[in-house]
């Protein structure tokens, strides 16, 4: 399942700026598979950074990830075109620093719950051993210090 959709991406973008990124057969039309690639470009993106942290694919989808997905996506796009309006550049390295955080646990997705890692390896055992010095006297009459030795 796509993070995304074409209609969440023409809610940030215009039908005819999508159609100017992904016409290269000059039908005049938004060419759905390019769309759908980008969005899955995207998807990857974000499952790459996610996938340390979280279960995926994410089902529900998170608004932040929605979020992200069209962002990214419409970068992709713009990136096809070999000019990427400042803005976008701008909202996609925001997405990727968020991403980022999200995947050294600085940041998370807000309510919904990360990956138990509790029972994902080894665990350190501290055993408690006899006491080598003691104060006072032992039963062998030394001190506890290490004038005996």
């Amino acid at each position: 399942m796509a993070y995304s959709t074409e209609a969440d991406l023409t809610e940030q973008i215009s039908e005819d700026t999508l159609t100017q990124l992904t016409d290269d057969a000059d039908a005049g039309s938004v060419d759905s598979d390019v769309v759908t690639r980008a969005i899955a470009d995207a998807d990857a993106e974000i499952d790459g950074y996610c996938g340390t942290r979280y279960s995926l694919p994410f089902s529900p989808v998170p608004g932040l990830i929605r979020k992200i997905s069209v962002d990214i996506a419409i970068y992709n796009l713009y990136a096809r075109r070999k000019g990427v309006p400042e803005d976008r550049q701008k909202r996609y390295n925001d997405a990727v620093r968020f991403l980022r955080d999200v995947s050294k646990g600085v940041a998370t997705l807000g309510s919904d719950e990360p990956i138990d890692d509790s029972d994902s390896g080894p665990e350190a055992t501290v055993v408690k051993s006899d006491r080598i010095f003691s104060v006072g006297r032992d039963s062998d009459s030394s001190t506890g210090t290490l004038d005996n030795y």
